[in-house]
């Protein structure tokens, strides 16, 4: 579990004596819309599927120091049955002010009553990408023929248990004609980055949102899978039906969405879907 709070709470000191007059009278109201803002402020939770993570990360401290919210940063896969993935944290109860996650993971959690009616908001798109280890060559994947060659003639690929991973597994490789070849030499990977994976030398090549590869160590990206297999995937923004905290939730989801954070989102491999 990753946390990135800034959980200090402002204090309000002690009462200025009557004694001060006109110019502490003044002054205080003066100070009153900073204090209220800091009075309202309020701690979310957030559950942050990894495509989205990189560039929320570097959206905290902007949002914290804006609003005098705090954020408490929760990673979790968008779908699946791992223990730290969204649904399941949802059904054990575990409490959320705002989800990040592929669109996929969102509609049975909308099915499921768990989601706020109306409170998605696409954020940006992502498309898949394929790594290998830093150092080996970097395979040609710019055709679909070549790119089918690769897969076959690698000894081992690893892929996301999230929405990239459940495409690849169930429709990808039998888009490809592969399935009964690879299956048996690819693996779902739980709880933890593809390119780690291949970082360490578990896998030859390995597939996950082109956001959850760029800034892994030990991993070189390779470049999108091949447009005609290509699954773009929309990750958004909800609010849970439980949430503690709605209306600061609804501030985030907004600045995540805004012009202002979409150099962020480009940045880590997302094309943010408002510009501005």
């Amino acid at each position: 579990m990753m946390r990135n709070p800034s959980q200090e709470r402002d204090r309000a000191g002690p009462m200025a004596p009557a004694g001060r007059g006109r110019r502490a009278l003044l002054l205080g109201a003066a100070a009153f819309p900073f204090l209220a803002r800091r009075a309202a402020a309020a701690e979310l939770v957030v559950f942050s599927s990894g495509g989205l993570n990189a560039a929320y990360l570097t959206l905290v401290p902007a949002f914290q120091q804006q609003t005098g919210h705090s954020l408490v940063s929760v990673q979790a896969s968008s779908m699946g049955a791992a223990p730290d993935a969204i649904p399941q944290r949802l059904g054990r109860g575990e409490p959320a002010d705002v989800l990040l996650l592929a669109s996929g993971g969102l509609e049975p959690l909308v099915a499921r009553g768990l989601i706020m009616p109306d409170s998605r908001v696409d954020i940006a798109r992502s498309l898949i990408g394929m790594c290998v280890r830093a150092g080996a060559p970097k395979p040609d994947i710019s055709s679909v023929d070549d790119f089918r060659q690769v897969l076959l003639n690698a000894s081992s690929i690893a892929y996301s248990a999230s929405a990239s991973g459940v495409y690849i597994e169930n429709e990808m490789y039998r888009r490809l004609g592969i399935h009964e070849q690879v299956m048996p030499k690819s693996r779902r990977i739980l709880s933890e980055r593809v390119a780690s994976v291949v970082a360490r030398g578990d896998a030859e090549i390995g597939f996950q949102q082109v956001s959850e590869i760029l800034f892994v160590e030990g991993a070189t990206y390779v470049g999108t899978i091949p447009e005609p297999v290509q699954l773009p995937t929309i990750f958004c923004a909800a609010i849970p039906a439980k949430a503690r905290e709605p209306e600061a939730a609804r501030a985030l989801i907004r600045f995540l969405a805004s012009p202002e954070a979409a150099p962020a989102l480009e940045r880590t491999g997302l094309e943010p879907l408002n510009r501005g």
